[in-house]
């Protein structure tokens, strides 16, 4: 299946989407152009005869061809803003397009793909460009400018730093799709990158922001950086029409986050331990499904830190999120600052274990599972919260919001349990049962036999209690697939958490 089938695939079974595959058949007659590093700009481009330039190559590029990149370095700022080409590394071999000593006087970026249709890029490295500048905010790879069923596969982004105090505007993304014009953003595939060691302040390391319609994040790895994983947003003047002016039918999968760290950089100093491995701010229709989140400030956030963009319709199922500083799963808008809440959203079948290391930024203990402020008609159900000793299985901290469902929920610490409802304390079952009017069939005090507790390796033995126990969720809530990509229901059963047995 070719890369622009299997997206509407995906999408159209996950989300209900179907993008626009106009135009995305690559044409019959192709040039292949090589560039190398000991290549020469006025040369054929051929095999024997290569260009030395990236962007001289792309130059030549018509629709249809593909670019192969020699191994060895690169420093140039690309642009592309063509259609239906591909650029790829040479079999077995590694370009890397390294921005050491390159001055950064404005805003820069590595990569700029714009107003361009049916484009690959695969394979690349791109690191190493650092800003002393001020407000010079700096990125690895950016789509922008309507462009449409672009792919970024297999690319190595990192070394992408912002080295100025907070307050000078410390910014940055490793990679960043962004929607900021009247024509949509759609189509886009970003699987199988990895990105590392970068410094981006208060922006994140893969964002999805603006007027993007259709997109899936799947297979990255994602570490040692500092601030936001992976984001997808809305609210934040990415585009100028409000009504624009979110991400949306969206999937991010399979991904693996860890060392999401604000204390990497000085805004730590501030905020403490407060970066989000997974965040969806301001989004809607997105699916958060079968990642691995880990040794994280924070774990899963579906929030809204902007008045007029709640996050809403979003799904969040079959994740492990483990050991995170803080808060593993949370959902609602910032205590008295903003008023968008979080909306119609579903956090289900997920495995959560030993999270809150540290307390929040009021000294308390966030929880394992947490609502803030303005949640309406969400429904937490299905999810194994296996907690420290002092954690606090779930945490609503205010009487905002309606309307939600928490039931079927498996809890279990060796220490003393700890629920809070409307900031009000439960350390019993019944207690809790009874003051917050939820989780009537949650099963409390039974260990789950997790595989390893140590490791920790977050799969059910076969004589688990998870087992049983979980309410028969839909299919287009629980999802087709669990952690592992076996078939979500088996036997006639949903099993408690993100493994099925």
């Amino acid at each position: 299946m070719t890369g622009r089938l299997l997206i509407s695939a995906l999408l159209a079974s996950c989300t209900g989407v179907k993008p626009d595959l106009t135009g995305a058949v690559m044409k019959p007659q192709m040039t292949a152009w090589y560039v190398s590093p000991q290549g020469n700009d006025a040369a054929a481009g051929d095999l024997n005869h290569p260009l030395k330039s990236i962007n001289t190559a792309v130059s030549k590029m018509k629709a249809g061809d593909t670019l192969f990149v020699r191994g060895g370095s690169y420093t140039e700022i690309i642009t592309i803003s063509k259609s239906d080409i591909v650029i790829m590394a040479m079999p077995q071999e590694q370009p890397v397009v390294d921005m050491t000593g390159y001055i950064v006087s404005a805003s820069t970026t590595v990569l700029t793909i714009g107003a361009s249709r049916n484009v690959t890029v695969a394979g690349i490295a791109f690191c190493n460009l650092k800003s002393n500048k001020p407000w010079a905010d700096v990125n690895g790879i950016v789509v922008n400018n309507g462009s449409s069923s672009i792919t970024l596969r297999n690319n190595n982004v990192y070394n992408i730093e912002h080295n100025v105090a907070p307050e000078q505007g410390r910014s940055g993304h490793g990679i960043l799709i962004i929607g900021n014009t009247a024509e949509v953003v759609k189509d886009i595939l970003v699987e199988e990158n990895i990105i590392h060691d970068t410094k981006t302040g208060y922006s994140e390391n893969l964002t999805i922001n603006g007027y993007v319609d259709g997109f899936i994040i799947r297979g990255n790895t994602i570490y040692n950086t500092e601030n936001i994983g992976i984001d997808a947003a809305g609210g934040y003047a990415a585009n100028p029409t409000p009504a624009l002016n979110y991400a949306r039918n969206g999937l991010i999968t399979e991904n693996e986050l860890y060392n999401i760290d604000m204390t990497r950089g000085p805004i730590g100093g501030v905020h403490g331990h407060g970066a989000i491995g997974i965040y969806v701010d301001g989004a809607r229709n997105i699916i958060v499904e079968r990642n691995r989140v880990h040794d994280a400030d924070r774990g899963i956030g579906i929030v809204s830190e902007t008045d007029a963009f709640p996050t809403s319709y979003c799904k969040v199922r079959n994740n492990f999120v483990y050991n995170c500083w803080r808060t593993g799963i949370y959902l609602g808008g910032y205590l008295n600052y903003t008023s968008g809440g979080t909306r119609n959203c579903y956090v289900v079948n997920n495995t959560l274990f030993m999270n809150n290391r540290e307390p929040g930024a009021f000294s308390e203990i966030e929880g394992e599972l947490r609502m803030t402020e303005l949640c309406f008609d969400n429904v937490m159900m299905n999810n194994l919260v296996y907690a420290r000793p002092t954690d606090v299985f779930f945490h609503k901290y205010t009487s905002t919001g309606s309307g939600n469902v928490i039931n079927h929920n498996l809890y279990y610490t060796t220490g003393t349990p700890q629920w809070i409802w409307n900031g009000v304390p439960y350390i019993t079952m019944a207690t809790w049962q009874a003051g917050a009017g939820q989780d009537n069939a949650a099963i409390y005090g039974i260990n789950p036999m997790l595989v390893n507790t140590n490791t920790p390796d977050l799969h059910l033995q076969p004589a688990s209690p998870a087992s049983a126990g979980a309410y028969m969720l839909h299919d287009s809530i629980v999802g087709a697939l669990d952690i592992d990509g076996h078939a979500r229901k088996s036997g006639g059963r949903l099993t408690i958490g993100a493994h099925q047995l």
